[in-house]
């Protein structure tokens, strides 16, 4: 009997290491990333269709009108969205699906999927949070101090995540997320077809 995938849902400040440590688990056997739709502009190496969905305007609020998403958020004047079939497809299959997205939509998707497995992922400090965004080069210091006050009003939401990573290191930061993943395929609720196996009803 194939068991569904987890669905692990990974928030944290920009400048987190968000898209590293994702980079990291999708090279593991049995995990797949929900690519998000957005209305940003792509950076210069991002790629429609990999990095995410680009879209107008015009096309997200269509996407909005025809339920295409679990959820979306508007953030820094950006909307940001999860398209909803590739989630369940691969769920079905047996895969465990990453979501990278942004509090707000990580706590709509908990109210749809209570089963799935909240991670936010924190830098050491907001020293270390700056410097990784100035390294960046991507952005200017008014966006900059705009992430970091996000992150600061972020971090108010915690409580409501069933983790929290500090990824002070890529390597180790990886290998916390993966052992809370076997733990979770492990838990009780989660295994419940093990009493027919023993039965003899499966």
């Amino acid at each position: 009997m194939k068991k569904q995938g987890l669905l692990v849902i990974i928030s944290g400040p920009s400048g987190s290491g968000k898209g590293t440590i994702v980079g990291e688990l999708t090279k593991k056997e049995n995990f797949s990333l929900s690519i998000s739709a957005t209305t940003r502009a792509p950076r210069p190496y991002e790629e429609n269709g990999v990095h995410y969905f680009f879209r107008t305007k015009e096309e997200f609020e269509e996407m909005i009108a025809h339920q295409e998403l679990l959820e979306w958020a508007e953030f820094c004047g950006n909307c940001y969205g999860t398209p909803r079939a590739y989630v369940t497809e691969q769920l079905q299959k047996g895969q465990n699906v990453i979501l990278e997205i942004e509090v707000q939509g990580a706590l709509q998707i908990k109210k749809l999927y209570p089963e799935g497995v909240l991670i936010f992922l924190v830098p050491p400090n907001l020293e270390e949070l700056g410097r990784r965004l100035t390294n960046r080069g991507t952005e200017d210091e008014e966006t900059i101090n705009r992430r970091i006050h996000r992150a600061i009003e972020e971090m108010e939401l915690v409580q409501k995540y069933d983790y929290v990573v500090i990824n002070d290191t890529v390597e180790q930061a990886t290998e916390d997320i993966l052992d809370i993943v076997h733990a979770e395929t492990m838990k009780c609720s989660r295994n419940q077809e093990i009493q027919k196996v023993f039965k003899g009803e499966i």
